[in-house]
């Protein structure tokens, strides 16, 4: 069996991640700690970031398969170790000797599920182990996090604005930040909630589904009809051949590849609709690649209408090869829309598609048939075109699907908050980056109809003194910057968000694309409206516990320096 048969992933490594791929501080501060002889110091990092992107109050998880293919590959090389040397002359030899032999095993990793909803200060990744080895860890794993979690997010918010019911194309191969960005937004746009990708490689690696037509480069390349040299097309053993729908059209009986076979001449049979559709004045070369592109995929018919003229050329023509096709028992697929007004286009012509099915009431399917739209999608257009009431079903999005136009970047950090059992803080003027110090759990509320109320971190200290929160009895919820806000909840419902996902070895299967993606699809509807709609939505609440509230309060004050007033 396949990797992509498989309920078990084997998640894609890029050759660029080793541990070269790193900050030269990083590098630097591990010497420091090695002088410093604190280098095997018990470290615990939290990775979090600060505010969810795209100005909501959500983030999707992503890249944890990533995470620990690289952390299980973990092992710096020669030819790497040389390159530092001749980069850092005066570092002595038993720290490069050290390095050699650096692995992880004598670090421990708990996280959230991948494709899990995340809220801002909550740790997406607790690393321990330590403080030399972990740091040498930080910069990669953010760059490992902070797109795909980014990308996943984009996604799933143009799910939502796009509804359930939709088809969502990724397309944006050609305007990615590079091919390994390419690859990389094709898989996390999958876990968002996109249905399939125009990207080959990645369908080949992440057994997603690839999607594609022809572009306008195809329908300009046929100038007439005479530029089609084969007119027939094969008949479906299910077509009556007295029909008469089919009458006066030539059909003729050959051998193909030892197999013999009817074959129609489809050029004449468009043309006879073409005439009685009174459509004979479209464009002719548009009308010759239709037909060409029916000869070549006559199961998965799908036009691009707006070459010329999409609804006084492009959607006639289709019209006619549609009818001709459905005559012969091919279903049409439908159209692409790739300018203009996409909302009135698609309308216009859902109108044209069930105006046709009434005049040729055997064509039942053809009011049905889908309408494709692109051209510079966002999420702020799909909301625009729900408004309008569009005909639409499938939306390819390439440009800010992949680049996150709107907000290029997550802001994920990685931050010390124990070192030797003793829990440390970072403190700011600026409070959003004062961060919880300790090794923390996370649990998340939910109501009686299975809706998030709120995360709590909790100390691991107090959780294995006391227990973890229990459904149905009362738990006090501390802001965690602000003493005045405070609240209680009654869950009907608790469940633990972090896992040991790494000790020492693997200590979980690495879940197939489409697990991952369920699951980040349901956790977007286990989310109250109020999180998720698109204008000023309510802040999830992340709190701490009555204990953890205290700690960090203590040690913020204990650690602040006290200024002293200058009464001279």
């Amino acid at each position: 069996m396949s990797a992509a048969e498989a309920d078990v992933e084997q998640p894609p490594m890029s050759n660029f991640i080793n541990p070269l791929l790193t900050d030269m501080y990083q590098i630097t501060m591990c010497y420091g700690y090695f002088v410093a002889g604190r280098h095997e110091t018990p470290a615990v990092f939290d990775m979090f970031f600060r505010k969810s992107p795209f100005e909501g109050e959500y983030t999707i998880f992503a890249g944890l398969n990533q995470v620990l293919a690289f952390i299980d590959s973990y092992k710096w090389e020669p030819d790497q170790i040389d390159f530092l040397k001749s980069k850092m002359q005066n570092v002595e030899e038993p720290f490069w000797e050290w390095l050699r032999n650096v692995n992880c095993k004598d670090v421990t990793i708990h996280a959230f599920a991948e494709g899990s909803v995340v809220f801002p200060r909550e740790p997406l990744i607790r690393i321990e182990g330590p403080i030399g080895v972990c740091q040498l860890l930080e910069t990669t794993l953010l760059c490992i996090v902070n797109y795909a979690s980014l990308v996943a997010t984009n996604a799933a918010r143009m799910r939502v604005a796009a509804g359930e019911d939709k088809t969502l194309l990724e397309m944006g191969l050609r305007r990615a930040q590079g091919p390994d960005g390419s690859i990389s937004a094709s898989r996390y746009a999958h876990i968002g909630g996109f249905n399939s990708t125009s990207n080959v490689l990645a369908g080949k690696m992440f057994n997603i589904q690839v999607s594609g037509t022809h572009a306008h480069a195809f329908v300009q390349s046929f100038a007439s009809l005479d530029d089609l040299t084969n007119k027939m097309l094969k008949i479906p053993e299910t077509v009556d051949r007295s029909n008469p729908l089919l009458a006066g059209v030539r059909m003729e009986e050959k051998e193909v590849g030892g197999k013999r076979n009817w074959y129609i001449d489809i050029v004449q049979l468009v043309l006879k609709f073409r005439k009685e559709l009174q459509y004979e004045r479209t464009n002719q070369g548009e009308l010759a690649a239709f037909i060409a592109y029916c000869q070549a995929f006559p199961t998965s018919f799908l036009a691009l209408v707006d070459t010329y003229s999409t609804l006084e050329s492009g959607v006639p023509n289709f019209l006619c090869c549609a009818l001709a096709m459905k005559a012969i028992d091919y279903l049409p697929v439908g159209i692409r829309l790739d300018s203009g007004d996409l909302s009135a286009l698609s309308k216009s012509a859902r109108s044209m598609f069930k105006a046709t099915q009434e005049l040729y009431p055997w064509a039942d399917t053809l009011g049905a048939m889908k309408v494709v739209a692109s051209n510079d999608l966002s999420e702020e257009v799909l909301y625009q075109l729900l408004a309008e009431g569009h005909e639409i079903d499938t939306f390819g999005i390439g440009t800010h699907l992949v680049t996150c136009q709107a907000q290029p970047a997550l802001g994920c950090v990685y931050k010390l908050v124990e070192t030797n059992g003793n829990p440390r803080i970072k403190l700011s003027q600026e409070m959003v980056k004062v961060s919880v110090p300790g090794k923390k759990l996370l649990y998340r509320f939910y109501n009686a109809s299975g809706k998030c109320l709120a995360d709590v971190m909790m100390s691991e200290d107090e959780v294995l003194k006391n227990g973890p929160p229990k459904q149905g009895e009362r738990f006090v919820l501390r802001h965690p910057m602000e003493a005045s806000k405070r609240a209680v909840c009654t869950p009907a419902r608790v469940e633990a968000l972090l896992t040991c996902v790494w000790k020492g070895e693997l200590k979980m299967s690495y879940p197939a694309i489409q697990h991952v993606r369920a699951h980040a699809s349901s956790e977007i509807k286990s989310l109250r409206q109020e999180h998720i709609r698109p204008n000023d939505p309510v802040p999830y609440k992340v709190s701490l516990s009555q204990s953890l509230f205290t700690m960090m309060h203590d040690l913020w004050q204990a650690e602040a320096p006290i200024p002293e007033l200058d009464a001279r």
